[in-house]
């Protein structure tokens, strides 16, 4: 029989930041193929299986949305803002991974495309 919980559960998902190690950094983002955000920039990302840990999560979503493979990845950040995700009560995870320079990638799975950009920084 199994334990229900009187309380409910977040979703947990798991997003890989990819960055170049170039004098002018790239960080990889795929445009998502599927609702919600349709067509927007985003980090590789998705939600935990219940057989892995959030690090095995960003490894896989990062293969199974870009193809890439990476060796190593350091956790950064957990965010939980309340309304941050409009499928429901969802917690992420964030990771961060360095390359020496873009890597070919293609977009696979929900990701539409994938691709390095030189991101915008804005000193306000």
């Amino acid at each position: 029989m199994a334990y229900t919980y009187e309380y409910p559960r977040p979703a947990v998902t798991a997003d890989c930041v990819v960055i170049t190690k170039e004098a002018e950094a790239k960080v990889l983002l795929i445009e998502r193929g599927g609702e919600p955000f349709k067509g927007c920039w985003a980090l590789p990302g998705g939600f935990m299986n219940m057989d892995e840990t959030t690090e095995q999560c960003a490894f896989r979503e990062l293969e199974e949305e870009t193809g890439l493979k990476i060796g190593e990845v350091h956790q950064i950040g957990a965010y939980s803002r309340v309304d941050r995700d409009p499928r429901g009560r969802t917690i992420t995870v964030a990771y961060l991974a360095v390359v020496d320079a873009p890597i070919a990638v293609i977009g696979q799975d929900d990701a539409a495309k994938a691709g390095s950009v030189v991101p915008i920084v804005s000193i306000a």
